[in-house]
């Protein structure tokens, strides 16, 4: 009996010590700043947080001198200049996954509208005050390119690539994967509007996502008009209450632009929030539903129900219109799909 017990207490002892040895999980936070803006992880994991700090900084470099219309060195830029034809792993993903979202709105996404965004006064560049539309359209074009092999192929060489409206949703795809390589099963990353979380948080239960009340540049996440407590899924929300600017006439210029008019889309609606299964595609189709405008998009919405999309919409009204502060939440009109309705809180 006492060599049994013997046996037992060195048994415990190595028991304790292997899992004394184990790497704890527990929830880190990383912060800090990619693609020009600012980005945020929560996640359940045994990396230290400057490990996925390191991480994410490879990825930006990696998506910058790939994909930045910002860094005249990246591929994208010399592309954009007919210096290459050469696709990367990055580009040939984000032109597919562009063009599927650009197939089902009848070209209203469009990642061609490069000149167009330019002439109106965005993508870093400065607006004319009459920009020469019928001039620019020719350029404009989701049909206009083709990839074959590792090539892109344009119609016309003048025609450029813009990936603003995905691009950050790509990048939080990618930080996600990143995460999961190394074994995380419970995170949320946000990059700006854009986000995915999985599992739970760090009370355990969903994870909550506010959802902005959109007047104009509310920066604050006080500010909300609801919020949705969900988990395992992708959400953008895409609105024009924070790039934008007036006219001395006080028209309403926001860097949402229709691809088929090549003006401006601005329109009743709002703010477009989108929940689906990628970051990529919930960025695309936030776009996508701000070009459309508030009726189309909301039948739109209505058709991707049953690819599992749901859509959270805010209108102006004749009380709230999107541009004071102390407009109540209350005031705006909203629409939501009825799987979405269900995960809504206050």
């Amino acid at each position: 009996m006492k060599f049994s017990a013997y046996r037992l207490v060195l048994l415990l002892a190595a028991l304790l010590c292997v899992a004394g040895c184990r790497p704890s999980t527990h929830y880190v936070t990383v912060e800090g700043s990619v693609l020009g803006t600012t980005f945020r992880i929560k996640a359940r994991t045994t990396l230290p947080a400057d490990e996925i700090y390191t991480e994410v900084m490879a990825l930006d470099e990696e998506m910058k001198h790939s994909m930045s219309i910002f860094d005249e060195t990246s591929l994208l830029s010399r592309i954009n200049r007919g210096e290459s034809d050469s696709l990367d792993s990055h580009l040939i993903y984000n032109i597919l996954a562009a063009d599927s979202v650009s197939r089902l709105s009848d070209g209203m996404y469009d990642i061609t509208v490069k000149p167009l965004v330019e002439a109106w006064g965005f993508a870093g560049k400065e607006g004319q005050k009459t920009p020469n539309i019928d001039s620019i359209l020719p350029l404009v074009g989701y049909r206009k390119i083709r990839i074959e092999g590792n090539r892109l192929v344009k119609d016309d060489p003048r025609i450029q690539l813009d990936f603003n409206s995905i691009g950050k949703g790509y990048m939080v795809d990618l930080i996600a994967r990143m995460l999961e390589r190394n074994g995380s099963e419970n995170y949320m990353v946000t990059i700006a509007g854009s986000g995915r979380c999985r599992g739970v948080n760090e009370q355990g239960g969903k994870w909550r996502i506010g959802i902005e009340t959109p007047y104009d540049n509310n920066f604050s996440d006080r500010d909300l008009q609801r919020i949705a407590e969900v988990t395992d899924i992708s959400y953008t929300t895409s609105g024009n209450y924070r790039r934008f600017y007036y006219t001395p006439d006080g028209r309403k210029i926001a860097h949402t632009i229709d691809p088929v008019t090549g003006r401006s889309a601005v329109s009743r609606l709002l703010s477009a929030t989108v929940f689906c299964d990628n970051a990529a595609r919930a960025d695309a189709l936030g776009t996508m539903f701000m070009s459309l405008g508030s009726e189309r998009a909301v039948a739109k919405a209505r058709e991707l129900e049953r690819e599992g999309v749901m859509a959270y919409f805010i209108f102006a009204t004749e009380k709230a219109d999107g541009r004071q502060r102390d407009e109540s939440p209350d005031d705006y009109e909203t629409w939501a799909s009825p799987a979405l309705e269900k995960l809504l809180k206050r």
